[in-house]
């Protein structure tokens, strides 16, 4: 299938050129003469000139010049992609200046394409470009919330609304069931980088790599897509100076409740079912109330900037303080950067250097608070009569507010990126470029719990932890460009280079419970008396990946495109048989609105590009560092070593070598359709076809002749296939007044198509545990097995609930409930939508965005939905209208629809005018809204959960342990000098 691919697309693309090439040949009449620039007298190269109403035309070089032969009496129209089209009648000396069009301008935006640059016009693979304007303000607690609803295909789930928490990326439905799915994270061209190590307020754009043909040359690390990120840095293609401050102030609360009973309502079902055994405490408490708050935040961020030809520099500090709408819940943030560049040898040497650091702390929340506060019993104080924490049984078990209140649990992380870059022209069109980075990051905790908080129903007396984690990022890349122009017709860029790269990862950690005191808290661990096996721990790990990577650019007459690249990996994870990978890609463009078979559509029809592009990208992020090896571990039986007088344990093998486990394979077809019509809105549409191969999955096997009873191999085989649309619309473009709008739509269909063959068997593997829920230990929601999707919940349907208060559940002739297909808890659909306002110095816009056909397993509510915990404990006030009286069954019953739509932002802004009097740049103030509402059928608090890598975790399913997600109103101000 990919030598078809390949032939069929190599095919098309000789068809093209060949097409191009005949247009040249043309009658003779005079050579018409001159030269095409901008507004600002800058030459446009590429620029399209032909003859209208017959066949010939050429493209103008690198000084904007052109000569074309044609009739005397000959027009010709002179176009350029983000320019107003014209026509003049043809010549010599020929000065032509093409003004800016203000909605196709969007096509000369510079894209970042991984090692190197090009022209949107110029693309031939899937990418997607977000810009700053249109990047959402307010609240930002981590880097990936920019990009929700914002590229087509692209989700972002958010599933924690706590201040620390970070969001989950999947491209097209992610390509792995136990390895990661997240896309490669490149910042500033450093691959490999910590999303949440960028600072939001930082960012000036991001490009998505979201096809085969556009992420191969980033080859095993490319199978989920691609995001280059490009920071503010000084620029050197303006001579500026500039002081900038960007600040907040938030408030938020939590968006949506758990409908419980009320003390009033407790009492009353007591009262009316003459339940004799009840305990009135006498309270009237909110358990969920006593543990909220509302949350003030605040942000502020400031830069300097000094940028020349020959050199400049950019330094930006920024703190953040965010509280969580928990109680003790905060996170804190101190990040810095900064940025210079020196140019050289008349403008051929250029030196960039920068360092970033982020410095976070933050405190958080124990996860069984949000149990205990839906469990406790309503009339149940807070406090007893002494001012105390109120006790049940003698313990504070069941008292959220005492957990919360007193447990100790501190977290710090910090993250350090330096980088440099040395670009050299050696000599016209040939340049040289090389990076070198080095990224730290570090995250140490400490957790304590007091002397007499109960774990897991028991007393430790005192539980103490102190946890370090480490790790480090050295790399290095050196590669050629080289640009090339034949004819004037024919541009091409040739690109070569090599990169290798260490990763290390060194932790360990530490706890002991038994203490006489509380005062010590986690900071003497030898204070505590009981110390047992495993309670230290240490490990260190290191991998190592070398690289050689190419790619070439052909563009004929800036209407036929072709780009093709290749990347060849070798990473220490691998197994002895497949240390190294080899990614190829190749896709094609065609610019069909500049053929002259469309030049009556001219007048509506701005831009038409069709793309093809083929390629094999991999994703070795499942392979730890020696997965590959036997490992030994101190686990066998001890034995008398006379030679000592002691006993010693023996060492036993604890895992199989593996010498042919290798990287996941991803092999993607990616057809697309750019368009623009009217000079007002743009389009894009994606079809895809994705198919992973060689799927990551422990085994088991047999004992003989392997010495460990289970193996990681590649086996398996999973299909994501689907539609993406984008279109943006420039609605209103008047002098006081624009109104622009843009809406994202993508579906994706998945199937696992392959788990076993002879040597490796999986067979209706179970996921999706419901581990701690009463009655179900041992129980599993979710199934994989070839023909469902990843995350598919299996078991039996529920039509209701009969007269008795029992499930009414689908049974085989035997009685035994019969298990089938429920649903998935992978999206089928996503949508996004924006639009932005503006009128005089006023700016309004808002943004949303929705998943549909997902599944959510509401496990909270199946917990909850239980006769036996009343009148101890509480319950959900629609518990009592289901007329349910039997004990909690996993059936379709608590399986629902988790579609939604949320309205993710709203802002309104003003910029002052005439502040250039008094030495400003522009002050602008805004006010924004956030999460404002959620539009979803889903009866728990929010449909948006949890999406883990890790199939086996159970993506979907929404458990007691969810941070509420919170609404907030933000006040900022920005301010130029």
């Amino acid at each position: 299938m990919k030598r078809k691919a390949i032939y069929t697309l190599c095919s098309l693309f000789i068809l093209f050129m060949m097409t191009g090439l005949c247009e040249t040949a043309t009658a003779q009449n005079i050579t018409a003469t001159g030269k095409v620039v901008d507004k600002n007298q800058e030459p446009l190269i590429g620029a399209t000139v032909r003859i209208v109403g017959a066949q010939g035309g050429t493209i103008t070089g690198m000084d904007g010049d052109f000569s074309l032969s044609c009739p005397s009496n000959s027009t010709l129209e002179i176009s350029f992609v983000g320019y107003i089209s014209q026509k003049v009648n043809a010549g010599t000396r020929l000065s032509i200046v093409l003004q800016e069009d203000a909605i196709a301008l969007e096509e000369t935006v510079i894209v970042g394409v991984g090692y190197g640059t090009m022209r949107k016009s110029d693309l031939t693979g899937a990418i997607t470009s977000v810009n700053a304007k249109d990047m959402k303000q307010g609240i930002i607690t981590s880097a990936e919330q920019l990009l929700q609803g914002k590229v087509a295909g692209l989700s972002v789930v958010q599933s924690s609304g706590a201040p620390e928490a970070g969001a989950s990326i999947r491209l097209r439905g992610g390509t792995s069931l136990s390895a990661s799915n997240g896309p490669l994270v490149v910042v500033d061209g450093i691959p490999g980088v910590d999303f949440n190590s960028v600072q939001p307020s930082e960012i000036v754009s991001i490009d998505v790599l979201k096809d085969a043909s556009a992420a191969a040359i980033y080859g095993s690390r490319g199978a989920n897509g691609v995001i280059i990120v490009t920071t503010n840095r000084a620029a050197s293609d303006t001579e500026q100076k500039s002081i900038q401050y960007n600040g907040y102030v938030a408030i938020g609360q939590v968006a949506k409740h758990m409908d419980l009973l009320s003390a009033d309502q407790w009492r009353a079902y007591v009262r009316e079912n003459n339940v004799g055994q009840a305990i009135d405490y006498g309270a009237d408490t909110d358990w969920q109330k006593e543990l909220e708050r509302t949350a003030i935040s605040h942000s502020h961020n400031v830069a300097i900037s000094n940028s020349r030809k020959d050199n400049g520099y950019r330094a930006s500090i920024t703190y953040q303080n965010n509280q969580g709408v928990i109680v003790r819940n905060s996170m804190n943030r101190l990040a810095g950067s900064l940025a210079a560049y020196q140019t050289g040898w008349n403008g051929r040497l250029r030196i960039e250097a920068g360092i970033n650091a982020n410095f976070d702390s933050w405190h958080p929340i124990d996860n069984r608070i949000f149990e205990r506060m839906t469990n406790l019993n309503p009339t149940f104080p807070v406090y007893d009569q002494n001012g105390d924490f109120a006790q049940i049984g003698g313990t504070n078990t069941e008292n959220p507010v005492e957990i919360n209140a007193n447990r100790a649990d501190d977290r710090k992380r910090h993250r350090f990126l330096g980088y440099g870059k040395v670009e050299l022209d050696l000599v016209k069109g040939l340049k040289a470029v090389a990076n070198g980075s080095y990224e730290y990051q570090s995250t140490e905790g400490g957790l304590y719990k007091p002397t007499y908080a109960m774990m897991e129903g028991k007393s430790e007396k005192g539980w103490g932890q102190r946890t370090y984690a480490k790790y480090t990022n050295k790399q290095i890349e050196t590669y050629l460009n080289y640009d090339l122009e034949l004819a004037r017709i024919h541009r091409m860029n040739f690109m070569a280079g090599y990169s290798y790269l260490i990763n290390v990862y060194d932790g360990f950690g530490s706890s002991r419970s038994g203490f006489d005191t509380d005062a010590f808290l986690y900071n003497n661990l030898a204070a505590g008396s009981d110390f047992r096996a495993g309670d230290v721990y240490s490990y260190k790990g290191e991998a190592k990946l070398a690289s050689f990577f190419g790619r070439i650019n052909y563009n004929l007459m800036g209407k036929y495109m072709l780009t093709a690249t290749l990347r060849r990996d070798g990473s220490s994870r691998f197994g002895a048989n497949h240390k190294w990978g080899t990614f190829p890609s190749v896709s094609l463009a065609w610019r069909i609105s500049d053929e002259t078979f469309m030049e009556s559509t001219t007048s509506w029809l701005n831009n038409l590009k069709l793309r093809a592009g083929y390629g094999v990208t991999g994703n070795q992020a499942g392979i730890g560092e020696y997965k590959s090896l036997a490992v030994l571990s101190a686990d066998g039986a001890s034995y008398y070593d006379a030679a000592s007088g002691t006993w010693k344990k023996s060492y036993v093998q604890a895992q199989n070598v593996n010498p042919n486990l290798k990287w996941e394979s991803t092999a993607q077809l990616n057809i697309g359709l750019d368009f623009g019509i009217f000079n007002r809105i743009n389009g894009t549409i994606e079809f895809y076809h994705k198919k992973t191969s060689d799927l990551l999955w422990t085994y088991p096997v047999p004992q003989p002749p392997y010495q460990v009873g289970t193996m990681l191999a590649n086996v398996g085989d999973l299909v994501n296939k689907g539609i993406e649309v984008s279109l943006s619309a420039n609605i209103l473009r008047q002098k006081d007044l624009t109104l622009d709008a843009n809406v994202t739509f993508a579906y994706n269909d998945q199937e696992i198509t392959k788990l076993s063959n002879d040597a490796y068997q999986a067979v209706g593997l179970q996921a999706g545990s419901l581990h701690g829920l009463r009655g179900m230990s041992g129980m599993y929601s979710q199934i994989i097995k070839e023909g469902y999707p990843s995350g598919a919940f299996y078991g039996p349907k529920c039509s209701g609930i009969d007269s008795d208060g029992n499930y009414i559940i689908n049974r085989d002739e035997d009685g035994k409930p019969i298990n089938e297909y429920l649903g998935s808890a992978q999206p089928k659909f996503n949508l996004g939508f924006g639009m932005n306002l503006t009128y005089r110095d006023f700016d309004f816009s808002f943004a949303g965005y929705g998943m549909f056909g997902q599944k959510v397993l509401n496990a909270t509510r199946m917990a909850m939905f239980d006769p036996t915990r009343l009148p101890a404990q509480n319950v959900p006030d629609d518990f009592l209208e289901s007329g349910i009286k039997s004990d909690p069954v996993f059936s379709s019953y608590f399986v629902e629809n988790g579609s939604f739509f949320r309205l993710q932002s709203v802002t309104l802004g003003y910029t002052l005018p005439g502040v250039k009097k008094i030495g400003l740049e522009k002050i602008r103030f805004y006010l924004t809204g956030e999460n404002l509402f959620c539009i979803t059928g889903y009866s728990g608090i929010d449909p948006e959960v949890s999406l883990p890598d890790n199939v086996l975790e159970g993506p979907g399913i929404d458990r007691f342990n969810s941070y509420p997600r919170p609404r907030t109103f933000s006040l900022g101000v920005n301010i130029s000098f």
